[in-house]
């Protein structure tokens, strides 16, 4: 018992040990971006247009983008990730066929984004002539999206209990009314999580829109989503890596990363409160 107790400290001290390692050198980060984020964060860099090579003004035309691209990613990827997790928790039959599906959805979440890149340019550029262009990005981060919303969709319906199936089906309902009406109601706080904390995954993706529809600079916010713009995260890139005058606006890239993580953490937060709420409604 001794050594069992022993070996149980051991454990969760080599656990939170890593934990600790982990919080504050992603504490470093944040505060390092912050420091040097807020000095340029104010209204005209958020509400301008860039100015002199980017050297000046603002970063609205990216902000915007990147909100029209996650418009896109959401309404592609929920409605179709959400309908193939119900299939298959609760109309596939268990099988060879069905755990190749699972498996295969597993293995694309972890695909490196890149290729989805790639995939996007043959499929939503050249295969259906988007072009370049909002949609053809917004496509593809969906398809980036889908396994993560799929399978986090899919979990959450089988913490349903199976007795809300049965008594509903009980009572003479059909199977897709018992689904409806008992069981995405109690699944809908982890399919909303799920799906939103993919969306903010995605909303930080830069490789993924590169071939795809992202520009560095345009004089002018899209009009269509068949038009080219720009995003916080290639605009990141460009600053930090490409730009002819890198220390100049490096102050400039310490903002822009600074509103991306500001965007991301609504996004994460949303989820959270989301969560809560229809967790304390459900519950009641």
């Amino acid at each position: 018992m001794k050594l069992k107790r022993f070996e149980e400290i051991i454990g969760f001290s080599i656990l939170g040990f890593s934990a600790i390692i982990v919080i504050l050198i992603l504490g470093t980060i944040i505060v390092h971006i912050i420091m040097y984020g807020s000095k340029v964060i104010s209204w005209e860099f958020i509400s301008d247009f860039p100015k002199d090579g980017m050297t000046r003004g603002g970063i609205l035309p990216t902000i915007i983008g990147t909100i029209f691209v996650t418009i896109i990613t959401t309404l592609f990827s929920i409605p179709i990730g959400v309908s193939a997790a119900i299939y298959l928790s609760e109309y596939a039959k268990e099988g060879t066929l069905t755990r190749i599906i699972r498996a295969a959805i597993r293995n694309l979440a972890g695909v490196p984004s890149i290729v989805y890149g790639l995939f996007g340019v043959a499929i939503f550029v050249q295969g259906l002539n988007f072009g370049s262009c909002v949609l053809s990005s917004g496509l593809t981060l969906g398809l980036l999206t889908l396994p993560w919303i799929i399978a986090t969709s899919e979990e959450a319906l089988k913490t349903v209990p199976r007795s809300y199936r049965e008594g509903s089906l009980a009572l003479g309902a059909t199977k897709w009314q018992s689904i409806r009406s008992n069981v995405l109601p109690y699944a809908l706080p982890g399919i909303l999580t799920g799906s939103i904390l993919g969306l903010s995954r995605s909303a930080g993706e830069t490789a993924p829109i590169l071939f795809t529809g992202v520009v560095f600079f345009l004089p002018s916010l899209p009009d269509s989503v068949f038009d080219q713009f720009m995003a916080l995260p290639y605009h990141l890139y460009i600053l930090s890596t490409q730009h002819h005058a890198i220390e100049q606006v490096r102050p400039l890239a310490y903002g822009t990363a600074l509103v991306l993580i500001m965007l991301v953490l609504i996004m994460n937060f949303t989820a959270i409160f989301l969560r809560f709420k229809l967790r304390k409604k459900f519950q009641a």
